[in-house]
């Protein structure tokens, strides 16, 4: 994985980490009307986390295919029900937080010019062009929770 990947992959976690600063209640009101809140959005970000740590990453080598996406609109209710774990926002930030190095480390170990392939698909993916999707996904949620918070 190139530095710049792995960079913007973390600036998601120091941004999150400012969310520490702000009122809980705050954290807890959806960003507009039938959306998700803050913590419901960082609990959709580390559930994809977890699922990419422990069902891509140690099957990323050269000429793997790794298992598929689950369902998004039911890995995402998985994910909505999953943090009901935490009692407060400042607690699933810190969880995201670790989590998402553990998955920076993890990631860093792989070959960087590893190519392989994702379910059914044929288009060839390496660390830097996988992490490059989660990193817009990332960019994606960081402007709607800024933009809610300022």
């Amino acid at each position: 994985m190139s530095n710049k990947a792995a960079l913007s992959y973390d600036q998601t976690a120091e941004e999150i980490l400012k969310y520490k600063e702000f009122d809980e209640q705050r954290l807890l009101e959806p960003i507009s009307e039938g959306k998700w809140s803050v913590k419901e959005i960082i609990g959709h970000l580390y559930y994809w986390d977890r699922f990419i740590l422990r069902n891509h990453v140690p099957y990323m080598n050269e000429g793997a295919n790794l298992n598929a996406f689950p369902n998004h609109d039911l890995h995402n209710r998985e994910a909505i029900e999953y943090i009901s774990v935490f009692t407060t926002t400042g607690s699933l930030i810190d969880e995201f937080v670790l989590n998402r190095r553990l998955l920076i480390e993890a990631i860093s170990g792989i070959e960087s010019n590893a190519k392989f392939t994702i379910g059914s698909g044929k288009r060839q993916f390496t660390v830097d062009k996988y992490l490059k999707m989660f990193i817009d996904h990332d960019i994606h949620h960081l402007k709607q929770m800024n933009e809610r918070l300022s």
